[in-house]
């Protein structure tokens, strides 16, 4: 049976947090607001840039939002891919899951120019299929068309597909797609968080995922 495994990426496969952190408050410091605290930084991470300017700094209006994004874009452009560190464990996880006969992706909000820049640094281009970033779609998680857009593209059905992600919008992005969820605890959400939508396991991160699939 083919069988295909898709990652988010900010906090499942790499921490991004230094160079997030950094671009947001540029782009705040070129608008002349408030930075931003580090640790509500951390939270938006997997969010829309609009939104996390959104969730930020409470301003709707659109504009102002897209001012944001373009400083963060600017700046992320300049450091984001030096800044950001795959995880330990994610270069041996992924060369068990492909040797097992999965096919892998990625479906992030995050830029895929630059998900594959970090790849290619990392000599993980190879190991992933299809890779769904945020310039691809026309509405971002926890609507599903990115995900389902890459189960489309691997041509499988949403029943052999499992996302992996860190946070709830992951989660509901898996729901609304009718695509299995597992959970890591790499990034801010707690596994009794997890739990108040379906998952079939939580675990502490991606290295876990060959050891799961062996008992399920």
């Amino acid at each position: 049976m083919e069988r295909a495994i898709i990652f988010d990426f900010d906090l499942t496969l790499a921490d991004s947090t230094k160079g997030v952190i950094e671009c947001v408050n540029f782009a705040l410091d070129g608008m002349d607001l408030p930075r931003a605290d580090d640790e509500r930084i951390r939270h938006t991470i997997g969010l829309s840039l609009k939104a996390t300017f959104q969730s930020l700094t409470g301003q709707k209006r659109n504009e102002d939002a897209d001012v944001f994004v373009s400083r963060y874009v600017e700046r992320a452009d300049q450091i984001m891919a030096d800044l950001t560190v795959v995880y330990d464990g994610v270069q041996d996880t992924t060369a068990q899951l492909i040797e097992t006969g999965f096919e892998l992706g990625i479906v992030s909000t995050k830029f895929r120019y630059r998900i594959e820049d970090i790849l290619e640094r990392e000599g993980l281009s190879d190991r992933f299929s299809i890779i769904v970033g945020g310039e691809d779609v026309t509405e971002h998680k926890p609507h599903p068309e990115g995900l389902l857009t890459a189960v489309s593209s691997l041509r499988m059905k949403t029943g052999n597909v499992y996302y992996v992600g860190d946070s709830m919008v992951d989660a509901l992005t898996a729901e609304r797609a009718g695509v299995p969820f597992i959970a890591v605890l790499t990034g801010t959400t707690f596994e009794s968080e997890f739990n108040e939508l379906p998952n079939i396991a939580v675990i502490d991160d991606v290295s876990a995922l060959p050891g799961l699939f062996d008992v399920l």
